[in-house]
């Protein structure tokens, strides 16, 4: 017998360990900053507008976990400091960042459309999209379920 979800800790739940990690507003845009070239400590807290100990911590959390490397770089004159870049994990988190940008659009949207395109290098607009490992494209989320996996344990 299967056991159902309510049945299962949760704690060993992926998406639970990624919130914990990417959950809060300023880890998932640092995230998008850095894909999008903004990877200095100063632009980043310009651009986001959050302040510099809020942003030492995230940069510090999404460093130890593997989603950004710290990279050391010196311009003439001044002393080494760091730019921050997406590890392959951090690269990987693309299509979270494309829903979001995706719901974001079509449920928080203003009048004038969306404030930003994410193209691919043919031009077109990229969307996100479910696809079984079978190739089939999921169009209604109710033809989904989830079922436990070799790490699941029980409550």
């Amino acid at each position: 017998m299967t056991a159902t979800f309510a049945e299962l800790d949760s704690a060993t739940c992926s998406i639970a360990r990624a919130t914990g990690l990417l959950g809060d507003r300023w880890s998932v845009l640092v995230v998008r900053d850095v894909l999008n070239g903004v990877r200095r400590f100063d632009a980043l807290a310009d651009h986001l507008g959050v302040s510099r100990d809020v942003l030492r911590r995230r940069l510090a959390a999404l460093v130890d976990a593997g989603v950004l490397e710290r990279v050391e770089y010196r311009e003439d004159g001044q002393r080494p400091r760091a730019e921050y870049r997406l590890t392959d994990a951090g690269l990987e988190l693309v299509p979270v960042l494309v829903a979001f940008l995706d719901w974001g659009d079509r449920h928080l949207g203003g009048a004038d459309g969306p404030p930003a395109v994410v193209r691919h290098e043919c031009g077109a607009p990229v969307r996100s999209r479910l696809v079984c490992a079978d190739g089939h494209v999921v169009e209604d989320a109710r033809e989904t379920r989830l079922e436990p996996g070799p790490g699941a344990r029980p409550r």
